[in-house]
């Protein structure tokens, strides 16, 4: 990718403003998510959502751009792996463990989409994206080490907030070659369409339990809305103006922000070492992902996201950061 002077000059005022936007979006997710449990089950959670971020997309022109009939099973794929699992194991997990521990945890989803890159690859990784994965992974365990102390359902909840990151890992992987040629919202709007489909059957079941509380219809809907369809589309506009590469700076804010409003929105508690272990995770993220920029992409083709925000195959792919 040839840089624009656009793409090299400093941030305006705009930029700056859809900067902070995103990392608020992305980093109150996990707030959104135990509100919503308040009255909703993990699955309704997950499939308001989805059902509501599809519909907010949708009603973006560059989303409904047709995507080739024979990569479709490959988009299903995507939203089982991308969307429909890891959104209904967040809201699972954060029924034992405070929204900040999974934000912080959050924070390595750029070292397994490096790391499943890199295995794909069957090459060495280079140097710093070595250094990057060596960090990363070390701040991971400083994070978990003090749910492992408590046990029981806290460290379940850690380990599914993990296993979400590690889908947004594989998931990141699969999608770059889709996203190089239909764009990146054509691709997630059709992928949320799949996840949506799937987790209904799961929402169904506790329909009756239910108790429809106004401030978690409120914090699924924002949830859905701004953290899916105006996230994404605030992300593709950032990245054609300042480049993917500088764009995804707000991926690595999304766990700050998480920590913050944790602290002070629900008065959650942070380990110091989970501290450590987050700042550790977010350096060897923005080292890893910086290691991965020569391949070239063009900014509508790979733009990037965990809700949930990742670096992928030395390309930024969206997603939602948790």
């Amino acid at each position: 990718m040839t840089m624009t002077d656009q793409e090299l000059d400093p941030f305006a005022a705009a930029d700056w403003g859809m900067l902070i936007a995103l990392a608020l979006i992305w980093g109150s997710s996990f707030l959104f998510i135990a509100v919503g449990l308040e009255h909703f089950t993990p699955a309704q959670v997950a499939f308001v959502r989805i059902t509501l971020g599809t519909a907010a997309l949708a009603l973006v022109p560059r989303a409904r751009r047709s995507v080739d009939r024979a990569d479709l099973p490959r988009v299903v794929l995507l939203g089982l792996l991308w969307v429909g699992i890891p959104f209904m194991l967040f809201p699972i997990a954060q029924q034992w463990i405070d929204s900040s521990l999974a934000g912080m945890i959050n924070g390595g989803v750029p070292l397994w989409a490096a790391l499943v890159a890199t295995l794909v690859s069957r090459r060495l990784p280079p140097r710093g994206v070595g250094i990057g994965l060596v960090a990363g992974f070390f701040g991971i365990v400083l994070i978990g080490l003090p749910s492992l102390d408590t046990g029981g359902d806290i460290a379940v909840g850690a380990g599914l907030v993990l296993l979400a990151t590690m889908l947004y890992g594989v998931a990141l992987n699969l999608a770059v070659p889709l996203q190089r040629r239909y764009g990146a919202l054509p691709v997630m709007l059709r992928a949320q369409l799949a996840a949506a489909v799937f987790t209904l059957p799961f929402a169904a079941v506790g329909l009756g339990q239910a108790s429809y509380g106004l401030s978690s219809v409120l914090a699924v809907a924002a949830l859905g809305v701004l953290g899916t369809g105006l996230a994404l589309t605030l992300m593709a506009t950032l990245a054609g103006r300042v480049g993917a590469a500088r764009g995804s700076v707000a991926i690595y804010l999304v766990p700050i922000v998480a920590i913050a409003i944790g602290a002070l929105v629900r008065d959650e508690a942070v380990h110091p070492v989970s501290l450590v272990g987050t700042a550790l995770v977010i350096f060897g993220a923005w080292v890893t992902s910086r290691s991965q920029q020569a391949t070239p992409t063009t900014t509508d083709d790979v733009i990037a996201h965990p809700d949930d925000p990742a670096v992928s195959a030395g390309a930024t792919g969206v997603s939602s950061p948790a």
